[in-house]
């Protein structure tokens, strides 16, 4: 019988672990943004670009509508198409690392994790010329290992508290249907941090044009609120 509850509880445990490693708002393995606290905020958050022609299309669209949004560039894409992202950070928008080659860090060795994190860092830096602080992990994948290395590289953690789910939808529609859906749930105040994608890790070039229509959406239906960078978040 020992033995049962002693296998239940490892079970248990082990899958609360893999929970932590992947779940936007857990901190079981470190402290990570989620969230702000001024629920008249939103922001909007676009993962693995640069990409030609769908994150300019994206800068148009938040240009209209006055927004700021936040991208995560993924480094070999950076060098490919560094033109835009001098135009993301000319429009006022926040950038931030997203490693080199976007793999799922929790099965990445250290000196692997600090290559893709410093190899990301010095392609952001020769095509703006500053740093970016900001860092999200690729498919939210990460181990206590992997924050304590970030923050030495003296990158901040960003997550997310509302997904879009675009790298799956069939239609803009769809996009924009999941992101209101769990914002208008909400039943505590506070500003969402949204998870949406201006490129794919799985080529250059990925046709990401549902995600730049509900994008238009969004900014048409919370045009109350205020769409920021991740560090104009309150």
């Amino acid at each position: 019988m020992l033995g049962i509850v002693t296998t239940v509880i490892s079970a248990a445990a082990a899958s609360y672990a893999g929970y932590a490693a992947m779940a936007p708002e857990s901190q079981l393995y470190g402290r990570t943004r989620v969230c702000g606290s001024d629920s008249n905020q939103i922001a909007l958050t676009f993962d693995d670009g640069p990409n030609d022609p769908h994150t300019l299309h994206l800068l148009d669209a938040l240009a209209k509508a006055g927004a700021r949004a936040t991208f995560f560039l993924i480094g070999k894409y950076v060098r490919m198409r560094p033109s835009i992202v001098r135009e993301i950070q000319g429009a006022g928008h926040a950038i931030g690392n997203h490693t080199d080659t976007h793999p799922n860090l929790i099965f990445v060795s250290e000196s692997r994790l600090r290559r893709e994190l410093e190899d990301c860092r010095k392609a952001l830096e020769e095509a703006i010329g500053t740093p970016a602080p900001l860092f999200r992990t690729p498919f939210g994948g990460r181990r206590p290992n992997v924050l304590r290395t970030v923050r030495k590289m003296g990158l901040e953690p960003v997550m997310w508290s509302v997904t879009g789910y675009d790298w799956s939808a069939k239609s803009a529609k769809q996009i924009a249907a999941a992101i209101t859906r769990q914002i208008d749930s909400r039943t505590r105040k506070q500003s969402e941090i949204v998870l949406l994608h201006d490129g794919s890790h799985l080529g250059f070039g990925w046709d990401r044009s549902y995600t730049v229509s509900a994008t238009r959406t969004l900014l048409e239906k919370y045009s109350a609120k205020k769409f920021v960078t991740i560090p104009e978040l309150s």
